[in-house]
């Protein structure tokens, strides 16, 4: 019965129903409404429809993100940057720590791109070590690959302070437009990246060092494209530059997460030599966002049920009235690894706690760049146990969330120490 519970929990797509009914009980109990009854029932199931569709403009966003992430992981340039690696690792500890460092390198560049990358990488390490008959922590490197995601919003596709450098944000009246000078590029933000780019592989080294390994079964076949050797079409090449060359001369200070896109976008046309092949990679890439286009929507649905019922103020008020202005950056980190679990996108995320967390930061005199990031930080640090962005990387590992989460819990642990830390010292 236990081991039962255990796999339904673990189960990203059961966990979100499982929350879904937690957070409908919730509201109910502790939103103050004076029409507490059947009628508010109906009401709250009316509250989680009407955020089922709010999000599918960003669900897109995300899910080209990670399509074209995937796209340009199975160009040649990048498999030869996988097979590269191969070539350098020897042992399964050094398979574990370069996927590590791999993981963190490119989920900073892009949390599509890395993640997928990784996973591949996973895969062809797994596929190497099993051909060799040699023995190695299979979930274990699974989990390398996904602690990338620990740094992901405080990299270049970070949903929070991409959106407020947008013109015409949600907040844009309160909070003007936040260059990512401010937030991604800040001095906080560089340090915590050496600091998380050092201490999370030094962790994996530790368990790779102790783990004991194990013979690799089950990892499903790759699916790359042929490489043949195609004319090139200079229609797709030209159109790409142009899309790229758009995002440049509009400024790359104000990047956001439609003009990640664009370049993801263009870099795929460049690199595929004609819109033939380039089609077959989105048409071979789609398979990896489908859990996130079924399970945004639900997600979306517990954030309409948490705003509109008032349950992400009541929460999130009740973190902000213990804070000072020392505080207060440390309890809005707190609030939003929580409220990450519930609602896993960092976009969805600033959209619910967003206003809240700006209002008390201008009544406490608290700078409003190190809340956007304080916010991203807690985002990021839940996903160590949030298997909602690990869909992808179970699906191309085969691995199961349930092995990975043991792992991926220290992660969690190692990077609340050096969020804290960076949110206290500067």
């Amino acid at each position: 019965m236990k081991r039962r519970i255990i796999n339904l929990v673990s189960s990203p797509f059961s966990l979100a129903i499982i929350l879904s009914i937690i957070v409908y009980f919730l509201a109910f109990f502790f939103t103050d409404n004076t029409n507490v009854g059947t009628n508010y029932s109906i009401q709250l199931l009316g509250f989680f429809q009407k955020g089922f569709w709010e999000l599918l403009a960003f669900a897109m966003q995300m899910m080209l993100i990670l399509v074209l992430g995937n796209v340009l992981a199975l160009t040649p340039l990048f498999q030869k940057l996988i097979s590269f690696l191969l070539s350098r690792i020897n042992t399964a500890t050094s398979a574990v720590v370069i996927t590590s460092v791999f993981s963190i390198l490119f989920c900073y560049l892009n949390w599509g791109l890395g993640l997928v990358l990784s996973a591949l990488l996973v895969r062809e390490i797994g596929l190497s070590f099993k051909t060799q008959n040699k023995k190695i922590n299979y979930p274990l490197l699974a989990a390398a690959a996904y602690s990338g995601m620990m740094i992901w919003h405080g990299g270049l596709s970070a949903s929070a302070p991409l959106k407020v450098a947008e013109k015409g944000h949600f907040l844009m009246d309160k909070i003007g437009v936040i260059s990512v000078s401010e937030t991604i590029f800040s001095p906080m933000n560089i340090s915590l990246f050496f600091i998380v780019i050092i201490s999370i592989p030094l962790l994996f080294f530790v368990f790779a060092s102790r783990s004991v390994n194990a013979k690799i079964e089950n990892i499903p076949k790759p699916e790359l494209l042929e490489n043949k050797l195609e004319k090139r079409q200079y229609i797709g090449m030209f159109f790409g530059i142009v899309l790229i060359t758009s995002v440049i001369v509009s400024g790359i200070s104000n990047l956001s997460i439609n003009q990640v896109n664009l370049i993801l976008f263009g870099l795929g046309l460049i690199l595929y030599p004609n819109l033939g092949q380039f089609t077959k990679a989105v048409s071979s890439s789609i398979g990896v966002s489908t859990g996130i286009m079924i399970q945004f929507p639900i997600y979306a649905g517990i954030m309409g049920l948490m705003k509109y019922s008032g349950l992400v103020a009541v929460f999130t008020n009740s973190i902000i009235e213990i804070s000072t202005a020392q505080t207060f950056p440390f309890y809005s980190f707190l609030s939003a690894a929580i409220v990450n679990f519930f609602v896993p996108s960092g976009g969805g995320q600033w959209a619910v706690q967003g206003p809240i967390l700006v209002d008390a930061a201008q009544n406490l005199g608290v700078s409003i760049p190190k809340t956007i990031m304080a916010l991203a930080y807690g985002d990021q640090l839940t996903n160590m146990i949030q298997p909602f962005w690990a869909i992808p990387l179970l699906s191309i590992t085969g691995v199961k969330a349930k092995s990975i989460i043991p792992y991926t819990f220290s992660v969690m642990l190692v990077g609340a120490v050096a969020f804290v830390l960076v949110l206290y010292v500067f």
